[in-house]
């Protein structure tokens, strides 16, 4: 125990602060109690002091179905602790969970929980922050939509209905164009961009120009780590009906085809495909699905190469022509041969084939004439 009195002559009261070991032990018997209660999804099985943050928890927990769920506590975070109210502390804790029916393998990140000392056990106060992932599910209250191909959850003030409605004709979409999946659906919608930040441990606007992003709940590249679609709804929610559609399909097919762990795919026919795939079936005109890229090519001419690297970084200013120009890309593909060729391109190049070899085996032309193609397609287009 530590006792601080200041010296400047004024009779003050000490203050006393729990030591780091004993805050270490109260942390972790309230992990110990969460742990029991998610592992339960029962909140009756929490402590009675335990606090809303926990038991939103297990609520969440109860209604996702989470499972392999493990705290262990690593270390306090001084730098973090030192910004908090008097009584409070942050630690880092090494978290791992799954939601049954949907994550093949657990997810494991390092996240911060903060604690404040309540008699002689601790509450957990938060959790998330502290340029660590913030798992959705453990930080706010949820509601939940779940099918045999989809969950979706949502923070308390977003639209879950809706949400629900485009993951429902996502899946339908995608199963028409691929019969065979590898991950099914699992999309978190958090209050707002910011806490789109914190859920991905993102600096800060990273994702403030897209409207959703796929990736691993970790942020490992690993195969076998679930892969969620995570939405920024600042963006999300000013896009129209049929743009918010394409953009819940297009992350589907990222999910479906295992596109956010890709290793040596291009990006052009990564994020083409899945945007050939979202908008197969939608009835728009070109001055809408490639007005950007036509645009470019009117001022500019067509580009010499497919867009890569940075083109589709989330920061460019130019993002929007270079889905555009990928999108075309794959659409000439279709049509040169059929939509079952682009999938077997897909397919092949994402299972290590080299994409001209690929090229010639199923199209009979290599990388060097599908270049020329296209920019003949975007010449004639933007006549």
């Amino acid at each position: 125990m530590v006792a601080w009195l200041r010296l400047d002559g004024e009779d003050v009261t000490p203050r006393k602060l729990e030591s780091p070991s004993v805050r270490e032990d109260l942390a972790m018997a309230a992990l110990a109690d969460l742990e029991s209660a998610v592992s339960a999804r029962d909140s009756n099985e929490l402590d009675t002091g335990a606090g809303d943050v926990a038991k939103d928890a297990v609520d969440n927990a109860e209604e996702l179905r989470v499972a392999d769920f493990s705290v262990r506590y690593v270390d306090e975070d001084s730098a973090l602790t030192s910004t908090l109210p008097e009584g409070q502390w942050a630690a880092a804790v090494d978290t791992t969970w799954s939601f049954a029916g949907f994550d093949a393998r657990e997810a494991r990140a390092e996240v911060t929980f903060v604690f404040a000392k309540d008699g002689d056990r601790a509450e957990l106060v938060s959790v998330g922050g502290g340029d660590r992932r913030t798992p959705l599910w453990l930080s706010t209250p949820l509601e939940v939509s779940r099918t045999p191909d989809a969950l979706v959850m949502v923070a308390d003030d977003q639209p879950l209905a809706a949400y629900a409605r485009r993951a429902k004709v996502a899946v339908a979409a995608v199963r028409d164009m691929i019969p065979r999946w590898r991950q099914k659906l699992v999309m978190e919608v958090p209050e707002s961009g910011d806490a789109l930040d914190e859920l991905l441990a993102a600096k800060p606007g990273e994702y403030a120009n897209i409207a959703a992003v796929t990736t691993t709940v970790d942020g490992t590249l690993s195969t076998v780590a679930p892969v969620h679609v995570f939405v920024n709804p600042d963006v999300f929610s000013g896009l129209k009906r049929n743009g918010a559609q394409v953009v819940t399909t297009h992350e589907l097919v990222h999910v479906a085809t295992g596109a956010a762990t890709a290793s040596g795919t291009p990006l052009w026919l990564l994020e083409g495909f899945a945007d050939y795939v979202a908008l197969r079936k939608v009835t728009l005109p070109l001055s809408v699905t490639a007005g950007q890229i036509l645009a470019q090519v009117r001022r500019d001419g067509a580009p010499r190469y497919l867009p890569a690297g940075n083109e589709f970084d989330t920061q460019t200013t130019h993002l929007g022509a270079s889905y555009e120009a990928a999108w075309l890309a794959c659409r000439l593909l279709a049509q040169t041969g059929s939509e079952q060729d682009l999938l077997r391109l897909y397919r092949q190049v994402s299972d290590g084939d080299e994409l001209g070899t690929a090229l010639q085996r199923i199209y009979g032309f290599g990388e060097k004439e599908l270049v020329a193609r296209w920019r003949t397609e975007l010449e004639r287009l933007a006549r």
